[in-house]
Parts: structure tokens; sequence; C-alpha cells
């Protein structure tokens, strides 16, 4: 049963933009969604998360002030906005749903329990 579904990659040119969404199917227990990404040969790494219980956010700072992630509840999407984007962003990007502690942790993917199948961005110069 699918339970995180991206979608939205594709292919831009670098400084172009491209928003992805992840929809959510039956997942419990959770108060955390976060997008990884990880470009070949590279681990996983976290690029944003959101609280759902308050919208709170954090970043990677590669991505700081370039990426959003926002949510609609109505809709159980998590969506990350990415602008300007450079060719070092080129990777498969995940989102993933967890019970985290506090937010502190969200960057480590063991943190996270549903993960979904991945949709590949890629940035040419």
């Amino acid at each position: 049963q699918v339970q995180l579904v991206e979608s939205g990659g594709g292919s831009v040119q670098a400084g172009g933009s491209l928003r992805l969404s992840c929809a959510a199917g039956h997942i419990y227990n959770t108060n955390y969604m976060a997008w990884f990404r990880q470009a070949p040969g590279k681990e996983r790494e976290g690029v944003a998360v959101i609280y759902t219980g308050s919208s709170t956010t954090d970043y990677a700072d590669s991505v700081k002030g370039r990426f959003t992630i926002s949510q609609d509840n109505a809709k159980n999407t998590v969506y990350l906005q990415m602008n300007s984007l450079k060719p070092e962003d080129t990777a498969m990007y995940y989102c993933a749903a967890g019970l985290l502690s506090f937010i502190g942790i969200w960057y480590q993917p063991r943190n996270f329990n549903y993960w979904g199948q991945g949709t590949q961005v890629s940035v040419s110069a």
C-alpha cells in the first residue's frame, strides 16, 4: 500500500523553478514531514522539514532562501517550492514522514519511517 507519492520532478535549466508535491495516504502517528535528496554516489541528505502541527519549518543551509516547504492539510499534501535551482540540486528527491521528539534531529533519514518512491530533479548549467 503506497503511503507517500511524490510528483513534480523534471529537468530545468539553472535559475529555473520546480514545485514538488507529496500526497500522503494512510500514514499514522507522525508529526513531521520532510524532503530528502540523494545524488548518485552520495548519501541521502535532508533538504527541508515541516512540523505538521504548527507548520514550523527548517532547511538545509544549501537551500535556505531558495526552497520553501509548505503543507495543505485539507489535501494531505506537502509541497517543496524550489527556486533559483542550481546544477548541484540535481538528485532524486524523496518525501518522508516520521514521529520526531524535536525538530533538531530531522536531517537524519533514520528518524523517518514512511518514504515515497522519489522523483527526479535534473538541473542543467
